[in-house]
């Protein structure tokens, strides 16, 4: 008999050559979800970050996050001018002008030892000046005194503004009931004091009135307490706020009150 030939079994060897491109589709997957990230994060540093870690896993060549990214990113004013935390260009700027003018009006009150009469506050509404009372109108009366004119006219001055801005001037006074033939009470009196202040403001070509207005709040918004001689005189007050052009939302502030 014819001896049987043994028939050997070969072993089918199972190509892998469909992995290299399933990993090819999946690294493409996740580079796709890293730019998406990335296009709507505003964190660079994790941006960096996780750039540097995908780096490492993708071995060898460069990486994809190691090239220019075409991805502007709001860590820093874009074209629109505004900044990560919501505030524009222009109201930095604008802030910035306001503190100028703080510089110039201290140096005013500097020159001509004012520190005790005046003084100036950068706040949310804008530059605050303050003035006491005492040097600007006598006890009870709402006209400024002839020898402290120069200092109303003088301060007219550092209010000219190109473009203009909005200036309040608001007159403040004690608890102190007032009952005279002229003011029944001292919210007329706060009230003539500011105007009183702003007609001679006004009175300098150089400033447009339009930007200006006057009101007054009696004993009713007090800085300090009433209770001392000392801080009813910190209460009786004029108040010169000039506002920004700008609004911290970027909204303008520059039409006439």
């Amino acid at each position: 008999m014819a001896k049987k030939h043994k028939k050997h079994k070969h072993e089918e060897e199972v190509s892998e050559a469909w992995l290299l491109p399933y990993s090819d589709v999946l690294t493409l997957l996740l580079a796709l979800f890293i730019v998406l990230f990335a296009s709507s994060s505003v964190d660079q540093q994790k941006l960096e970050q996780m750039s540097q870690a995908f780096n490492q896993v993708f071995d060898g060549g460069t990486g994809i996050f190691e090239q220019p990214s075409p991805i502007q990113m709001p860590d820093t004013p874009n074209d629109l001018g505004q900044g990560e935390d919501g505030e524009s260009t222009a109201y930095i700027e604008d802030q910035q002008a306001l503190a100028e003018i703080q510089d110039s009006v201290d140096e005013y009150i500097a020159v001509n030892a004012l520190e005790k009469q005046f003084a100036t506050e950068l706040t949310g509404e804008g530059l605050l000046v303050t003035i006491r009372d005492n040097i600007l109108f006598d006890m009870g009366q709402a006209e400024v005194k002839p020898e402290y004119r120069q200092i109303a006219e003088d301060i007219a001055n550092l209010l000219v503004f190109d473009p203009p801005r909005n200036v309040v001037i608001t007159g403040h006074t004690d608890d102190i009931p007032i009952s005279s033939n002229e003011f029944s009470s001292n919210w007329e009196l706060s009230v003539m004091r500011s105007v009183n202040f702003l007609r001679i403001l006004v009175e300098n070509n150089t400033v447009d009135p339009l930007y200006f207005s006057a009101k007054g709040y009696g004993e009713n918004k007090p800085v300090a307490s009433n209770d001392t001689a000392e801080g009813r005189a910190q209460n009786r007050r004029v108040e010169v706020l000039i506002q920004p052009r700008v609004l911290e939302d970027g909204t303008l502030n520059d039409a006439p009150q």
